[in-house]
């Protein structure tokens, strides 16, 4: 290079964006380490990783705090929209992906960084997603992957950091974790086949608690704001759920779908909170939405799922879609009682003054209030009248 050109390089502090600062400042490259915290992070882990770019010779380090941005913008729809990919993942990984590229993305433009860097292989669903943003948002800059461009293998990376003088502890561990507000993922070993479920020891949260707990989540307008009836902002609320609910090792499964590569894909994850607000959530909307909202929710919540999962949160669709859910949830405020107990969970019953399961119209299987034997007779003879006319026009058929 004529000139010292500056990169951003997102860093975690692994092995591969450890072996991406060395190889990026080869190169000639003005390193500056971005780590951005989506609730996966403690102050003594960031303080950690900004230590380790400056000993590594990163020019300067950049912990961003993007877990509120997180909820506001993606998780409170997440919970809106009930949504779960292929009926069992709540997007842990997936859709805390877009805001960590998109900090970093920003971070590029405000120092004028010439190129952007992560440490994606060409195997996954991340490159993707980083190399899709960092295109939409700044086009005007190079991308620079080290491991999927030069086809590394771990060995080969270590070999590199030692022959570099780089010290460090990279026995590859059984399992590779990622942690976040909205759950945590958890792959290797047996999510490699088909055939075999994570072993006891593989998820971060141990069974602690065993006596059953009944505990209690008030929604206001479709976000949890309260926990056991003490008031809170929506991500201390989901903190504190999670704390209790972890400790019975709920929310644990494993997710198999469709990568955006095209290949099929495994991965256990262990969300508690996650997987209990959206079962709650759900729970109340069915007692105060229409038939015909929850049927279009249902819908809606395929599609949005899908689109963020594939890393497609710019696309206008999503905005149209949110917007869909904020008028939604305008009656969702209520509070839902939930029993817990070791690797599972049961919701009790709601209460909230919007509940369309008033005893005023009518108890269902008992008593009508609002209609009578007549009206019934003839609803139902007309509900049934295009099938009627249809078997009339059939009858000689066949």
């Amino acid at each position: 290079m004529s000139k010292q050109q500056k990169v951003v390089l997102a860093f975690s502090g692994g092995l591969d964006t450890t072996y991406c600062t060395i190889y990026l400042k080869e190169l000639g490259y003005e390193v500056h380490t971005v780590s951005v915290n989506t609730g996966g992070f403690d102050a003594d882990e960031l303080k950690e990783l900004e230590e380790k770019s400056k000993a590594l010779g990163g020019v300067s380090h950049l912990n961003i705090d993007a877990t509120e941005e997180f909820y506001q913008k993606s998780i409170k729809y997440l919970i809106a929209g009930n949504v779960l990919k292929n009926n069992t993942y709540p997007l842990s990984v997936s859709a805390e992906r877009v805001f960590q590229a998109t900090a970093i993305a920003n971070h590029a433009i405000k120092i004028g960084a010439d190129a952007i860097a992560h440490g994606s292989t060409g195997a996954g669903n991340d490159q993707v997603r980083f190399d899709m943003i960092f295109n939409i948002l700044c086009p005007e800059k190079g991308i620079i992957t080290p491991i999927r461009d030069n086809k590394l293998s771990r060995e080969e990376e270590i070999q590199y950091l030692i022959d570099h003088g780089v010290s460090g502890n990279w026995e590859k561990a059984l399992y590779s974790v990622n942690q976040g507000l909205w759950g945590t993922s958890v792959g290797g070993k047996e999510t490699l086949t088909s055939n075999e479920y994570l072993a006891e020891e593989a998820f971060p949260s141990q069974l602690k608690q065993e006596q059953p707990k009944e505990v209690s989540v008030t929604f206001e307008k479709g976000e949890p704001v309260a926990f056991n009836g003490e008031k809170m902002a929506p991500v201390a609320c989901i903190e504190a759920l999670n704390a209790v609910a972890s400790a019975y090792a709920i929310g644990r499964d494993i997710h198999v779908g469709d990568t955006i590569i095209g290949i099929k894909g495994r991965v256990g994850f262990e969300a508690a909170a996650p997987v209990i607000l959206i079962k709650a959530h759900h729970t109340l909307e069915k007692h105060v939405l229409t038939k015909n909202q929850l049927t279009i929710k249902d819908q809606l919540s395929i599609t949005y799922g899908n689109l963020l999962h594939e890393g497609h949160y710019l696309d206008p669709i999503m905005r149209d879609i949110e917007q869909f859910y904020e008028s939604t949830q305008e009656y969702v405020s209520g509070t839902v009682k939930i029993q817990l107990a070791p690797y599972r969970f049961y919701i009790i019953g709601v209460e909230s003054a919007h509940d369309l399961m008033q005893s005023t119209f009518g108890k269902y299987g008992e008593m009508n209030n609002s209609w009578s034997g007549e009206d019934v007779k003839g609803f139902s003879k007309i509900f049934g009248n295009q099938n009627m006319i249809y078997h009339k026009v059939h009858q000689t058929d066949g």
